[in-house]
C-alpha cells in the first residue's frame, strides 16, 4: 500500500492545492497553479487475500427469487426463474449449490490459455459475468468487454484488434450471437476457446482445488475496453488492477455506500461504469450488487421496489425514461437515497427534478473510459447549486488541469481548456496503437481528455463540451453545452444536441436537433429560437434546426455527434442540389426553410443501439433511412 500525500481536508481550499504524489523536505509537493489535485485518500493493491475477502462480504443478485434484504425484510419474486449469488459461499441457486468464484478462477488457469492472454466475455449483465470478471483476474487473464449490441464486423474487430484467445457468450440474445461468432469464426485465427454461458456449470465442474493460482501484480493490466466511439471506431483502452479497483473504492466511499445496502445497476458490464465502479465498488462496500439484465426503465422502477434499491447509477437518458414512465408514481421508492448519472452532459434542469420526483440526493460523475473512469464526482452533501451545475471535484489520489489545448499550458481559474489527468487510474495505453497512445497521454503523464472544461478556485468543475465539438463562429468560440442546457430547461424540450456546421460566412455556425416530449405538442422553431434569444448572445442561438424522435448513441449513452454532423451533411448536399442557388451570401438575408421533423437521421445502423443504454431509439435505421430523411436543415433569420 501507497503511502497517503499529506493533504489538510479533500479539496484545495483557498486556491493552494497539494499534490498526490508524497512529499519532499517534509511538506506535501504544491502543484502548478489551478491544477487541481485532491489526495484524500490511499491508493490500494487488491491482493489475493483482500479479494477473498471481500468475496465473502458481497453478493450478486439476478432478480427472482426471495431474498432478506439489510432491513430484514423478505421480497418475494414469484414468477421470475432468478438465482441469488453469494460471493462468499456456494453460488445459491433456488435447486441447489455451487461452486463459488474461485472456482472459475481454478478452471479459468487451467484451460488453454496462460496469464496475459486475453478472453471476451459478450453477453449481457448476467451473474456469471460477474464472476468471470473476478475469476479472470485472479487468473492472470485480461478480459476483453464487448458490447453484446454488436454485430458480426464488429465482434471481428474487437476479437482481432485484441488477439483474443477465448470468448464467453449467450448464444443469442437480441440478435444471434452464436451465429455471428460461427460466421466470423473463420477470419479470426487467434480464436481458440469459445465457452457458452449455458454450458457455464459444465465449464466449472471441471475446475480442479489443487489448481495453482499465478502471481498477479496490481499494475498487470487486468481489462481491454473499447472506447464507445463518439469520433469514430473504438480502440482498446488497457486498464490495470490498481486502477479499477481504487478509482471503484473511492466512488462508493465519496457515495457512502455501506454494507448490506442495495445497489441497482443499469449500466452495461462490458462498460467501467457497470463492472468497474459497480461490481468493484460494491464488492469493497460490502453491499448488495443487482445487475439489470438490459435497462428499461418499468422494469428499472420495479427492481428498485421490489430489492429495495439504496443506490443507482446511470445515464441521463435513462433517467429521463424513468421520470417519463408511467410505473413512476405506483412504485415504492422510498429505500432510495442517492442516484448517481454521468457518462454523457447532465442537464442542470434535470437534478432538481430527479431529486424532488424520486426523494434521492443526486451525484454527477464524470470520467472517461481511459481513466478507469473516474476522474471527478459530486457530493451528495454539496450545495443544490453545485450538485445541479458542477462536477464536483477530483476523486482522491486524481491530478488534473485545465490546460490550453495548443501549449498544455494551465489556464488561470474559470477559463475553458482541455482537461488534462494524471494519477495511478490512467491507462497503460490504447492496444497495439502506439501512435494514439502517444497523442492521447504526453511525455509527462498527462492524459488528455479530449473534453472542455473550467475550474473555480475551489477545485469544482464544469465541462463545456469537447474540444473537437467546440464550434469556432467567425473567430468566436462557442460551446454546445451551454446551448444544450438552455433547450433542454424548455418544457417541450425532452434531450437536444449543438453540433458546429460549415458556413461560407462564419465558418461554422450552430445547429441544433431537437427530440421533442412525446405524446405533447411539439415546439415551433420560432418557440426555441425565442427561448435561446432571452439567456443567451445572439449569435449562439441556433441557426439550423433538426426535430428528431430519437438519438444515435454509443453504448454508454452519449449522443455521436459525428453522425449527426455526417447527416446534416449529407442532407444540406441533397436540399442544395434539389433547389436552385440562392445567390445570397449577405448575412443579413438568410433564405428561410421549413424545419425538418422525422423519424430520424441518415446514416446509422440498428446496431448502433446499447442494449443497456436507453429504450429503444426507433428511426435510426437503415430501413428508416430509405424512406424519409429527416436531417433537412431549416434556416432562420438571426
Amino acid at each position: 500500500m501507497q503511502d497517503r500525500a499529506a493533504c489538510d481536508g479533500e479539496g484545495p481550499g483557498d486556491g493552494e492545492c497539494y499534490g498526490a504524489r508524497g512529499e519532499q523536505d517534509g511538506k506535501p509537493e504544491r502543484c502548478q497553479p489551478w491544477t487541481v489535485a485532491v489526495a484524500d485518500g490511499p491508493v490500494e493493491e487488491m491482493a489475493p487475500d483482500r479479494a477473498e475477502r471481500l468475496e465473502r462480504g458481497k453478493a450478486t443478485v439476478l432478480p427472482g427469487e426471495e431474498h432478506t434484504s439489510c432491513r430484514g425484510q423478505r421480497q418475494p419474486r414469484p414468477g421470475r426463474d432468478g438465482s441469488r449469488w453469494s460471493s462468499g459461499c456456494p453460488i445459491r441457486r433456488r435447486a441447489g449449490a455451487g461452486p463459488t468464484p474461485s472456482c472459475c478462477t481454478r478452471r479459468s488457469a487451467r484451460r488453454p490459455v496462460s496469464p496475459g492472454e486475453r478472453v471476451a466475455v459478450w453477453a449481457p449483465n448476467l451473474p456469471e459475468w460477474v464472476v468471470l470478471e473476478h475469476g479472470a483476474a485472479l487468473a492472470g487473464l485480461v478480459l476483453v468487454t464487448v458490447n453484446p449490441a454488436f454485430r458480426s464486423v464488429e465482434l471481428a474487430y474487437v476479437l482481432n484488434q485484441s488477439g483474443a484467445a477465448g470468448i464467453f457468450l449467450v448464444p443469442q440474445f437480441r440478435s444471434p450471437m452464436a451465429e455471428y461468432l460461427h460466421e466470423v469464426r473463420p477470419d479470426v485465427p487467434c480464436l481458440r476457446e469459445v465457452v457458452l454461458f449455458t454450458d457455464w456449470d459444465a465449464f466449472l465442474d471441471t475446475a480442479s482445488a489443487g489448481t495453482a493460482l499465478p502471481e498477479v501484480a496490481p499494475d498487470d493490466i487486468a481489462q481491454i475496453q473499447y472506447t464507445s466511439g463518439t469520433t469514430g471506431f473504438p480502440k482498446g483502452a488497457m486498464l490495470h488492477h490498481r486502477g479499477l479497483t481504487n478509482n471503484a473504492r473511492f466512488y462508493v466511499e465519496r457515495i457512502a455506500l455501506r454494507p448490506g445496502e442495495v445497489y441497482v445497476n443499469p449500466m452495461p458490464l462490458f462498460h467501467t461504469a457497470g463492472c468497474a465502479i459497480a461490481v468493484l465498488g460494491a464488492a469493497q462496500a460490502r453491499a448488495v450488487h443487482v445487475p439489470v439484465l438490459a435497462f428499461d426503465p418499468g422494469l428499472m422502477l420495479e427492481l428498485v421496489e421490489a430489492e429495495r434499491g439504496t443506490v443507482f447509477l446511470s445515464v441521463p437518458t435513462m433517467i429521463i425514461a424513468m421520470l417519463g414512465h408511467p410505473d413512476l408514481a405506483r412504485r415504492d421508492l422510498s429505500s432510495l437515497r442517492a442516484a448517481v448519472s454521468g457518462g454523457a452532459p447532465v442537464p442542470a434542469a434535470l437534478v432538481p427534478q430527479v431529486e424532488e420526483r424520486l426523494g434521492v440526493r443526486f451525484s454527477i460523475v464524470f470520467g472517461t473510459t481511459q481513466c478507469s473512469p473516474l476522474l471527478t464526482q459530486v457530493r451528495l452533501d454539496d450545495s443544490a447549486q453545485d450538485r445541479a451545475e458542477t462536477l464536483g471535484q477530483p476523486v482522491p489520489q486524481t491530478e488534473v488541469k485545465v490546460a490550453d489545448p495548443p501549449t498544455s499550458e494551465v489556464l488561470p481559474v474559470g477559463q475553458v481548456g482541455e482537461l488534462c489527468s494524471r494519477g495511478y487510474m490512467v491507462m497503460r495505453g490504447y492496444h497495439e496503437a502506439p501512435e494514439a497512445t502517444a497523442a492521447a497521454i504526453d511525455a509527462d503523464g498527462w492524459y488528455h481528455t479530449g473534453d472542455l472544461a473550467s475550474v473555480d478556485e475551489r477545485g469544482y468543475l464544469r465541462i463545456e463540451g469537447r474540444v473537437k465539438d467546440m464550434i469556432i463562429r467567425g473567430g468566436g468560440n462557442i460551446y454546445p453545452r451551454e446551448i444544450e442546457d438552455v433547450l433542454f430547461a424548455h418544457p417541450a424540450v425532452a434531450e437536444a444536441a449543438v453540433i458546429g456546421v460549415p458556413d461560407l460566412a462564419w465558418g461554422e455556425v450552430v445547429a441544433a436537433f431537437v427530440r421533442p416530449v412525446p405524446d405533447q405538442l411539439a415546439p415551433t422553431v420560432d418557440e426555441l429560437r425565442a427561448h435561446c434569444r432571452e439567456p443567451l448572445a445572439p449569435y449562439k442561438t441556433p441557426l439550423h434546426w433538426v426535430f428528431v424522435d430519437a438519438f444515435p448513441l454509443t453504448p454508454s449513452g452519449k449522443i455521436q455527434k459525428f453522425k449527426l454532423r455526417e447527416s446534416f451533411a449529407v442532407s444540406e448536399a441533397r436540399t442544395t442540389a434539389a433547389q436552385p442557388p440562392s445567390g445570397c451570401t449577405s448575412t443579413a438575408a438568410r433564405p428561410r426553410a421549413r424545419a425538418a421533423r422525422g423519424r430520424g437521421l441518415a446514416g446509422c445502423t440498428d446496431g448502433e443501439q446499447s442494449a443497456n443504454s436507453a429504450p429503444a431509439a426507433r428511426g435510426w435505421s437503415a430501413r428508416t433511412r430509405a424512406h424519409r430523411t429527416a436531417a433537412v436543415c431549416a434556416r432562420t433569420q438571426t
